[in-house]
């Protein structure tokens, strides 16, 4: 009799606690997807677009391309065969600077760069003495030219005077042009001074190097690859560097460089391989600059590369900034592979179509740093 109303009453007590749980879980999993809406947009970076315009972002979709195979060596700059040469002292004397002279300053063939005075030596001031000597044998050769037809003098005579009066025109010309302060030395190309090997004032002998001119036109790139990279060297089709004073990154691609040679078999002085390029000086690169060469090897398909501007690092670890919105920017973790200097692959952390901070990275990443996450209502 009592069965029925004792099964309502407990039924009854279910339906209240059913009814009073659904708010509790319906309130827990609102909670739960605004913690995952949170943490979604915490990982986004806030930037306006008039903001990353004026600081220079650009943003430029990735997609797989050919990429070479590198190989980083170190490595120098050097000057081309035939685009130096030396000023040398053409009489023995005491020398003296036309106009002050400083390595890198620029001068013109056939200019005057150093005067050479030899009239306080024991054998007397050399250009007046070479120009006696021709003098007095241009008057002998032309007195027996007279009178070799009349036969006054043997032919062998007048040869003689002949042979004589070229040999001190020869020795009079070499000194070039001189005056009361001594013989003149000129430039024999034009150029800029890479050295200047005397002082004002210094003794100087005959055929004594005074000075290296370098025209630069065209310069060698030489590669020191260590023996255990020495069977990538057929591989090698080219090569990007940058020299120690700079960080702008050359590519020999673009100033005409070529492959010479690769050596076959490393010195017993060094462990090493050289490898020579030469290239067209177009950009001003410096002779003589130790360099950082990344060896370009054979392509490789398909892989995913950014410019070297578009990652930034932090204690080790590297990253990207991926853009999702117009105003919004994800940082994204990568794992780095091979670079050639100025692209480098990536062989984790992003996909293909993925849009990517290529420069002003730096700037995005500073915006991370500074913004507030903006609120949204769930």
């Amino acid at each position: 009799m009592y069965r029925p109303f004792f099964y309502k009453i407990i039924l009854g007590g279910m339906f209240f606690s059913a009814c009073q749980s659904n708010p509790q879980q319906h309130s827990n999993l609102q909670t739960e997807k605004a913690e995952e809406a949170s943490h979604e947009h915490a990982n986004l970076i806030e930037l306006d677009q008039k903001k990353a315009q004026a600081a220079g972002v650009v943003v430029r979709e990735i997609s797989p391309a050919a990429f070479h195979g590198v190989l980083k060596v170190s490595g120098k700059v050097l000057p081309a065969s035939g685009s130096e040469k030396t000023v040398v002292a053409t009489v023995a004397g005491i020398v003296s600077m036309v106009h002050p002279l400083t390595e890198g300053m620029s001068v013109g063939k056939g200019t005057s760069v150093f005067r050479i005075s030899s009239d306080q030596l024991p054998e007397g001031d050399v250009a007046q003495r070479a120009r006696i000597a021709y003098e007095t044998a241009l008057a002998d050769y032309k007195r027996k030219k007279d009178l070799v037809a009349d036969k006054i003098v043997t032919q062998k005579e007048y040869l003689d005077a002949k042979a004589n009066m070229e040999r001190a025109a020869l020795a009079y010309k070499a000194l070039g042009r001189s005056n009361s302060s001594g013989v003149a030395v000129v430039a024999q190309m034009s150029g800029f001074i890479k050295e200047c090997l005397v002082k004002q004032g210094d003794y100087v002998d005959v055929g004594q190097p005074l000075m290296t001119i370098s025209q630069n036109k065209h310069l060698y790139l030489r590669a020191e690859v260590p023996e255990s990279s020495y069977g990538m060297l057929s591989q090698i089709t080219s090569a990007n560097f940058k020299t120690s004073y700079s960080q702008q990154v050359y590519q020999l691609s673009s100033m005409g460089g070529k492959l010479l040679t690769y050596g076959k078999a490393s010195s017993m002085e060094s462990a090493f391989i050289p490898v020579t390029f030469e290239f067209d000086n177009r950009n001003g690169v410096v002779p003589g600059a130790f360099a950082e060469i990344y060896l370009l090897t054979t392509q490789r398909p398909n892989v995913l590369s950014v410019p070297i501007s578009a990652i930034t690092e932090e204690q080790g670890v590297y990253f990207i900034y991926i853009q999702e919105e117009a105003t919004h920017y994800r940082k994204q973790e990568v794992k780095l592979g091979e670079s050639d200097g100025t692209r480098v692959e990536i062989l984790s952390g992003l996909k293909s179509g993925e849009k990517v901070v290529t420069q002003g990275a730096i700037h995005v990443k500073l915006a991370a740093s500074t913004m507030e996450i903006p609120g949204h209502s769930h």
